[in-house]
């Protein structure tokens, strides 16, 4: 089993819940060897507690930034005063990283339940779970080197709506980075707005030509979106989908709109035109002779 490299940690973006960081869990029970740092923000009032639980774990460390800084700093998009956002986590692991004297990186949210692969097994979409994560780590990681892209994120599980058909599985290589993010100080980025972060910033960062990706050869499970308390949860239950939508819209007018999405339960979410969304490599068969 390969040895995670030593210039590498693992950041877990938690706030309010020190007794349910389970992505903790889940990395170390499926072979990930390497330093975990937790990242709080100076506003969570449950730091102590974190504290108590993780500062005299092995290769642990808990890490309090300044919120009321970050948000000095980087673009939030709105005028909205709550900041029970991981936007702020997010724009300061870059930061953090440089500081504690790590080149790579890779940003989590605190409820993964596990990391696993679906190939496809006598015709059929299957599921391998994965027990070494170092090496899945460093795979990732080489891609992220090898292509120069600014991040490089997991698939999630609904990447595979669809199974075969789905459109991510079929593509296997999407330009977007949702969730979790594989990243290097060499090519720095900001995250955008206080709601809808990832997809604000791989939108408006892929049209100035950026890259960032999700690789479906290897996905994250998480637990349901607002069934866990605490985190971001009570945010977005309170602004629902209509606000977190037009974040994205405000970012990133030419290639954003708004649509219906669901049958029953109708929400609205945004759809990209990836069309005009990013740049593209123009084919050999166009070069001028």
């Amino acid at each position: 089993m390969q040895k995670i490299r030593s210039d590498f940690v693992t950041f877990i973006l938690t706030h309010g819940r020190p007794n349910s960081v389970v992505t903790y869990d889940t990395l170390r029970n499926t072979g990930y060897t390497g330093e975990i740092v937790l990242v709080l923000d100076n506003e969570d009032k449950t730091i102590d507690e974190y504290k108590r639980i993780y500062e005299s774990k092995p290769k642990t460390g808990i890490y309090v930034f300044d919120k009321s800084d970050i948000a000095s700093r980087y673009d939030e998009v709105d005028t909205g005063e709550d900041r029970r956002a991981i936007f702020y986590a997010r724009n300061a692991c870059f930061e953090i990283a440089k500081e504690l004297g790590y080149t790579y990186f890779l940003e989590l949210d605190d409820d993964y339940t596990c990391f696993r692969s679906r190939p496809i097994i006598d015709g059929k979409l299957a599921t391998i779970y994965h027990t070494d994560l170092d090496s899945l780590f460093e795979v990732m990681l080489q891609f992220l080197d090898d292509t120069k892209a600014h991040t490089v994120a997991f698939a999630q599980t609904g990447d595979f709506v669809g199974g075969m058909e789905a459109r991510a599985y079929r593509e296997q290589l999407s330009r977007k980075a949702m969730n979790s993010f594989f990243c290097t100080t060499e090519r720095p980025f900001s995250f955008i707005g206080r709601i809808n972060e990832d997809v604000n910033t791989y939108v408006l960062e892929g049209s100035r030509g950026k890259l960032m990706f999700t690789v479906a050869n290897a996905s994250l499970d998480q637990k349901q979106t607002q069934k866990n308390s605490g985190g971001m949860t009570e945010l977005y239950a309170n602004l629902g989908t209509y606000i977190k939508t037009f974040f994205t819209i405000i970012t990133n007018p030419s290639s954003v709109k708004i649509y219906e999405m669901g049958s029953y339960h109708k929400r609205i979410h945004h759809i990209i035109d990836w069309e005009v969304a990013v740049p593209k490599i123009i084919s050999d068969k166009y070069k001028r002779r």
